[in-house]
This record gives structure tokens, C-alpha cells and sequence, in this order.
């Protein structure tokens, strides 16, 4: 077992299911609270990590809505941004795909620009000092209607140049991808990138409902893929990317015991599955924690995880060339260890 931690732990990897939000630590929170002159509803560090005790999504969204009042500046987010970047370049992260809720921000007052600023100045620092790639992805908040999706669209459009995709996300059930299905076609005439959140709490359907009505690319979770087997079979077939994130789906009880996670199954059943951290700050732990974590309670191998790091790079939307580029390096990796 020491040596497979060891190996995945330098294992080159991508990252494409992460919330930038989401890897909000407390004590940046609260550093930035401080900076910010906002009152947070903890008193103190360790008071906000035992808030983190959810039973399900919508304990934690409510608790991950109030930490991103501490954001406010374009250097909130740079910091913000930068602390994931960091984290993820010692988890040998090549390149990242990160997730931003501009409705969670732009509801309160803040500017689209400055959150867009804010980011694209950390991305170029982590393209600079820690040489990774990374591509933006702008989510939709599902329990607001769609005429607030397509606001945040149209803010977005001095932008498109620097956004990969759109994505959906936050409370799933009852907000099917179907109440989205005209926005995300707008996106698509845009020329973005389609993902959406489907089947983690809810059920296939969603799963089916994304692929036929919004057009995906790309499937956020993904876990209850397993009730439907033409939809295994159809998403087997066309190798879209599943972007799974076992400690989140502990963490919200999607999953309580990751002995039972599907992700093996999903994996033979030759599904291009891939392993990410989603909200680390919130869920215990970032991309390799979540590699680990399947490797002690799933049994999985090396091989295996050569098998989820590929898919993380061809799940990717990067361009073929460099792709293959990351390939190589993984390749490279692996021959030589």
C-alpha cells in the first residue's frame, strides 16, 4: 500500500470537477473576513470545521453561501485562487478545469468584472511560476430561475473569450437540467463548453435529461448512472467524462461508505470515469486524498489509477496537441517508476 500512495502521489493528473468556492479554507476566511471587516457566524477557526458536518447538500450549501461572503475584491479571489493552485501543484496537478458561481457573488453586490479579474490574474500567475493549465467554467445556480442564468450569461460576454464552458450546479433535486434547456443552448451558439451536475443526488434521469435536452459534454458526478444500464452503455460508448468526487459523496452521505462506491464498477464497465476533490475545503480533502481514499476502501491498483489520470487529461477540453503532450508525460511517469 506505501508504494501505490507513493505513486499516486506524483501520478500526473488533471483536475476537472473543482469549485473554486469550494476551496475556500477557514483560515482564509477568516484572514479575508478579517481584511474585509466581515462578521462571520463562527468564533473561530475550529468552529467553522465543526459546522462541516453535513447530512446532506443543502447543510452544506447553506454553510458554503455564507463563506463566500468573505470574497470581495479581485485580490479575495486572486488569494482565493492561488491557494487551490498551490495545493493542487504539490498534488501534482498538471492542469485544471475550475468551476466559478458568479450568481453567488453578483447577488450580493460584487461586480462580474472583479470576480473574473480577480481569477484570471491567479490563473496567469499559475501558468507562470507553477506551469500549469488552467481553463475556466461558469456555473449556473439551479435554484434560481433561468432568467438569472441568462443575466449572468449576458455579463459574461466581455468574457467568452476567457470562459472554456458553462456548467450547472447547487441543489439538484427539483431543479431538473430541463429548466435550463434554452440558456445552455444560447452557451452552446456561444461556442462554450456544455457540463452540468447530474445524478448525485438525484436520480438517473437527471443524468438522461442532461445528456438529451441541455447537450452536455461532460457529466459532473454522474454516481446513479449505475440504475439506468442503456445509459451505462450509451455513455461507455460515446466516452464521455464522468467527474467523480468520492470524498464529497461520503462527506453529503450520497455514499456513506466508500466500500460501496461506484466508481469501481463504473471503471470495468468502461465508463471514462475520473477522481476529484470538488469542495476540498469542505469535504476533507483535495485531489490525491481523494485517489488515496479509493485506493485503501475500493482495493483499486496502480493500473487503475493510470487508467482515471488518462481520463482526466482525455476528459479534458484542451486541445488534442496538448493533450497528447500530457500524455506523454504521463507515460513517461508511469515507465518510469
Amino acid at each position: 500500500m506505501n508504494n501505490l500512495i507513493k505513486f499516486i502521489a506524483a501520478l500526473p493528473k488533471a483536475e476537472l470537477h473543482l469549485h473554486i468556492e469550494g476551496s475556500l479554507e477557514p483560515e482564509l476566511m477568516f484572514e479575508l473576513a478579517k481584511r474585509n471587516k466581515v462578521t462571520l457566524p463562527f468564533p473561530d477557526v475550529e468552529s467553522v470545521k465543526a459546522a462541516y458536518n453535513f447530512n446532506n447538500l443543502q447543510e452544506f450549501l447553506d454553510i458554503y453561501y455564507q463563506g463566500t461572503n468573505v470574497l470581495k475584491t479581485e485580490e479575495d479571489f486572486c488569494d482565493l485562487a492561488m491557494a487551490y493552485f498551490y495545493r493542487a501543484h504539490r498534488d501534482n496537478v498538471l492542469h485544471s478545469e475550475i468551476f466559478f458561481d458568479p450568481q453567488s457573488h453578483t447577488e450580493r453586490g460584487i461586480p462580474f468584472n472583479v470576480v473574473m479579474n480577480g481569477l484570471l490574474a491567479a490563473i496567469t500567475k499559475a501558468e507562470a511560476e507553477l506551469g500549469m493549465s488552467v481553463q475556466l467554467i461558469m456555473c449556473f445556480l439551479r435554484h434560481l430561475d433561468e432568467e438569472s442564468a441568462f443575466a449572468t450569461l449576458r455579463m459574461a460576454e466581455p468574457f467568452l473569450d476567457k470562459i472554456t464552458g458553462v456548467g450547472l450546479d447547487s441543489s439538484e433535486v427539483g431543479n431538473p437540467p430541463s429548466k435550463f434547456r434554452h440558456v445552455f443552448a444560447e452557451a452552446r451558439q456561444k461556442g462554450l463548453k456544455l457540463v452540468a451536475h447530474a445524478g448525485e443526488e438525484g436520480d438517473a434521469s437527471y443524468i438522461k435529461e442532461a445528456l438529451d435536452i441541455l447537450n452536455i459534454d461532460r457529466i459532473d458526478h454522474g454516481n446513479r448512472i449505475t440504475e439506468d444500464r442503456l445509459l451505462m452503455t450509451r455513455a461507455a460508448r460515446s466516452a464521455i467524462a464522468l467527474t467523480i468526487c468520492p470524498l464529497s459523496n461520503q462527506k453529503l452521505q450520497v455514499v456513506p461508505d466508500l466500500r460501496n462506491h461506484p466508481l469501481p464498477y463504473l471503471l470495468r464497465q468502461g465508463l471514462r470515469v475520473t477522481i476529484n476533490s470538488d469542495d476540498p475545503a469542505y469535504f476533507g480533502g483535495y485531489v490525491n486524498d481523494n485517489y488515496k481514499a479509493l485506493a485503501e476502501y475500493c482495493g483499486l491498483k496502480a493500473a487503475d489509477f493510470v487508467e482515471i489520470a488518462r481520463n482526466s487529461f482525455l476528459g479534458s477540453f484542451l486541445p488534442d496537441q496538448t493533450v497528447a503532450a500530457y500524455l506523454d508525460v504521463l507515460d513517461k511517469y508511469v515507465d518510469s517508476f
